[in-house]
């Protein structure tokens, strides 16, 4: 088997949508009117759905993670350690939730977290001093 992608289920598909594209800058084609939406960064396909239409289309009800949660995280890497502030900086300038400001762990990465408008954990770090 080939890893093809990785899904996200949602609530509110536009507000997901702007924010993957606007603020993230996910490549997103998306006409507003199909029930999923792909999304790209870096080669790397992700796919939204919407919690309701999969659940209809599995005649099933499944839980979802409620608030800023630790159920995934996607991993986004910059160049360097001083990257990583400025984009988190431009970041909540934007009014996105921060989870945790910029911090050098001990095995040398610099790193932070952000909250997508559902909760769900965006990291963003680098190696590279």
């Amino acid at each position: 088997m080939k890893l093809d992608g990785i899904g996200i289920f949602v609530s509110n598909m536009r507000i997901m949508v702007e924010f993957y594209k606007n603020i993230l800058g996910f490549e997103i084609h998306w006409d507003g009117k199909e029930p999923n939406v792909m999304l790209k960064k870096d080669g790397i396909l992700f796919m939204f759905y919407g919690r309701n239409d999969f659940e209809k289309m599995t005649n099933k009800r499944f839980n979802y993670a409620n608030g800023i949660n630790g159920h995934y995280e996607i991993a986004l890497s910059v160049p360097k350690h001083e990257d990583v502030d400025l984009v988190y900086e431009n970041i909540i300038s934007k009014g996105v939730d921060s989870v945790m400001k910029p911090t050098t762990e001990p095995w040398g990465q610099r790193t932070c977290y952000i909250a997508d408008p559902e909760g769900n954990l965006i990291e963003i770090g680098s190696f590279n001093k």
